[in-house]
């Protein structure tokens, strides 16, 4: 791809506002210490092994996504302000 072409598609892109869900099942060899930590820590944990990829230690047995874009009335104000200054770089 075309630098040009891919500043062109990033200048017509239009941002949003995106409801995402994500139900993920998998097994993970893991010490199990390191999966007595709090939940957040452990999310943490997971999208990280998630994010490296399959390997001999992390299987994934069911994944299922959804997106659906909702209204930015929806969105907290922090969000807003960013959704605001998304658009104006675009511009």
């Amino acid at each position: 791809m075309k630098t040009g072409s891919l500043r062109q598609q990033t200048e017509t892109s239009e941002v949003g506002v995106y409801d995402c869900e994500i139900h993920l099942k998998f097994r993970l060899v893991e010490d199990k210490e390191v999966m007595a930590v709090d939940s957040e820590q452990l999310l943490e944990l997971l999208l990280e092994a998630l994010s490296c990829g399959a390997d001999d230690c992390l299987e994934t047995l069911d994944a299922v996504v959804d997106v659906q874009e909702t209204s930015e009335v929806n969105a907290s104000p922090r969000m807003r302000r960013q959704l605001m200054r998304l658009r104006n770089s675009l511009a």
